[in-house]
């Protein structure tokens, strides 16, 4: 296992962001950097401690979020955790253990399926309760589109999530399409507001914990008091929101434990790691799993 020197990932992530998909040669020419050195860098650290990643608005794809908390015994835990990866419209999950034990997972569920959510998390767990989620503060109005693309685009789309550094002499075979025509798709994307953009993320495992709370009262002090620390911030159904603090298993879970619950009247404990094998080892197949194959829109939630 390589040493890692956080400065060294955090200069490589800050190029990356700039020029997320430019060959090497070309950022060190720009930014007059030696070529070598910084290949030396990248290979070092890409793919497996940073990585750049398409971000994809989902709302367009007419894909409603949704997060949801589901009771599942221990040693059924990886097990079940297994089942729920097959599915591709459960696109995250974790270990939680609180006013839930078991396992809170994020879906994106097609707008005109959100009706068997209840149907497809019983094959899962008896005991479950789940939420639609925004982000913070919400946007005044939503309007949710629909697929409307050939299968070859959610292809695209996975080998872009997965990494968007993929050379287009790979994406080319894997798609039996030209680079032109990839190059004509990509910026489709980007033209009807689906691709956001390239961002580079760092791989490296810093946070492994999170507390998790969900109240039906935002106080703003909440946000004041973290302003500085890893929190995020979502909105929910039933005029509730959810908080979430990550951390790291070094730190003092009992300490942060009791002073998060302050703010909430719901609080769980996020292990990230307990899971992330199973997560990390699934080969990434997210929309041309949705999708049917005639791109004539998406699978049914229940198939898996």
């Amino acid at each position: 296992m390589i040493e890692l020197n956080i400065e060294e990932i955090e200069f490589l992530v800050e190029l990356l962001n700039k020029y997320p998909t430019g060959s090497l040669r070309k950022i060190a020419e720009l930014e007059g950097i030696d070529y070598y050195k910084l290949k030396r860098l990248y290979d070092r650290y890409y793919g497996e401690h940073v990585q750049v990643n398409a971000m994809y608005d989902i709302v367009k794809l007419g894909l409603r979020s949704y997060v949801a908390f589901l009771s599942v015994p221990q040693n059924d835990l990886r097990f079940v955790a297994h089942r729920m990866y097959q599915n591709p419209f459960i696109v995250h999950q974790c270990a939680i253990f609180g006013f839930k034990n078991g396992i809170n997972a994020v879906l994106h569920i097609p707008k005109e399926q959100i009706k068997y959510i209840d149907e497809m998390l019983t094959k899962y767990s008896e005991d479950y309760e789940y939420y639609e989620v925004k982000a913070y503060p919400p946007a005044k109005k939503r309007e949710f589109g629909e697929w409307r693309y050939s299968y070859a685009y959610a292809m695209l789309m996975d080998i872009l999530k997965w990494d968007a550094r993929t050379p287009m002499k790979e994406i080319s075979k894997m798609l039996g399409k030209t680079r032109p025509t990839i190059r004509y798709m990509v910026n489709k994307l980007k033209e009807d507001g689906i691709l956001i953009g390239f961002f580079a993320n760092i791989e490296v495992d810093t946070y492994n914990r999170g507390v998790l709370g969900i109240t039906s009262t935002l106080d703003e002090a909440v946000l004041e008091r973290f302003r500085d620390y890893e929190i995020m911030v979502g909105v929910l159904d039933n005029n509730k929101y959810i908080f979430e603090w990550f951390f790291s298993s070094k730190e003092d879970l009992g300490t942060k434990l009791f002073e998060f619950s302050n703010y909430v009247e719901k609080v769980a404990i996020e292990y990230f790691d307990l899971l992330a094998d199973i997560e990390k080892n699934r080969k990434y197949a997210r929309f041309s799993k949705m999708v049917k194959k005639d791109g004539s829109g998406y699978r049914s939630i229940l198939e898996f």
